[in-house]
């Protein structure tokens, strides 16, 4: 059964040692792996938290498989998926490219980017639309989480439209195929990482299993420090990308979140490290986002 867990609940498992997390994952990947007769899979990205997670299931299960899902991964996190074991590829049928010009770009936070989209594309004054500028509900009464911030509400009159669904393209549909060839997966994703997924761990705890497309968050109750512990500790092999100064190893040419990052950002440290990188960037349109929302590119 998926438990609701409460606040409490979560601080206090994220202030427990490392060898009490480690051993509460455990008892989730158990869990997992035998409510689905071992129908299950690791959605291994390349990055710090997949990479704990991987280690971590295969310790019990050596044999579980992994899918590695992405459109615009570093060069140096496919090097790393490809001298990974027992790993399949599954690839966007659209690329980012595609998306950007079918969408819309990601900026600052995917309930922003939704908010944002939904007043672009209103028709004429709706409910919807009123909601996301001004908070106010249909009933009349006030929510300030419904509406976009004073401070991102010029993001509407944008010479470019945002949008939050790029995930949706090139993630979550060739996951699909994932869980149609290997089961059920587990996700290395941290409820520290987000108000959104602090919620959703509030809600489902670490294994979801009463969801439509059911899920396992083993590490839920970690932080970034304890996944560089385990690392250390266990001398789990990671891509090199981290040596580099980057923190953040999605799509390279994501925006969410870039404008929180103290200089120089994931772009500014492309332009030197990945200079072919940061060409795609320019040939998508993304430095004149960049300075529409105002972050800076240049070293």
């Amino acid at each position: 059964m998926d438990k609701k867990v409460e606040s409490w609940q979560l601080k206090q498992r994220q202030s427990l040692p490392l060898e009490a997390k480690i051993v509460m994952s455990q008892e989730r990947i158990r869990a997992w792996h035998e409510h689905y007769d071992g129908r299950v899979f690791i959605s291994f990205s390349g990055g710090l938290d997949s990479t704990v997670l991987l280690h971590l299931v295969r310790q019990i299960y050596p044999e579980v498989p992994a899918a590695f899902v992405h459109d615009l991964p570093f060069p140096e996190i496919v090097d790393f998926v490809k001298q990974t074991e027992k790993v399949t590829t599954f690839r966007p049928k659209m690329p980012f490219n595609k998306v950007v010009e079918h969408y819309g770009y990601p900026v600052i936070s995917k309930r922003i980017a939704q908010y944002v989209r939904e007043v672009q594309r209103a028709r004429g004054e709706t409910a919807t639309k009123r909601l996301r500028l001004t908070g106010i509900r249909s009933d009349g009464s006030h929510s300030p989480m419904a509406m976009i911030s004073k401070k991102w509400q010029y993001l509407c009159d944008a010479p470019f439209r945002v949008d939050d669904r790029c995930c949706n393209a090139l993630k979550k549909k060739p996951l699909k195929e994932a869980e149609k060839m290997f089961g059920s997966p587990f996700v290395g994703v941290r409820a520290d990482e987000s108000s959104q997924r602090t919620q959703t761990y509030y809600l489902y705890g670490c294994n979801a299993f009463n969801l439509r497309r059911p899920r396992s968050w083993p590490l839920s109750h970690w932080t970034h420090n304890d996944v560089w512990e385990y690392i250390r500790e266990f001398s789990v092999p990671y891509s090199k990308i981290y040596d580099m100064g980057y923190e953040s190893t999605g799509c390279f040419a994501c925006m969410f979140g870039a404008h929180m990052e103290k200089e120089p950002n994931r772009f500014q440290r492309m332009r030197t490290t990945h200079p072919n990188l940061w060409k795609y960037c320019e040939s998508i349109g993304i430095p004149e986002v960049l300075d529409y929302i105002g972050v800076p590119y240049n070293g």
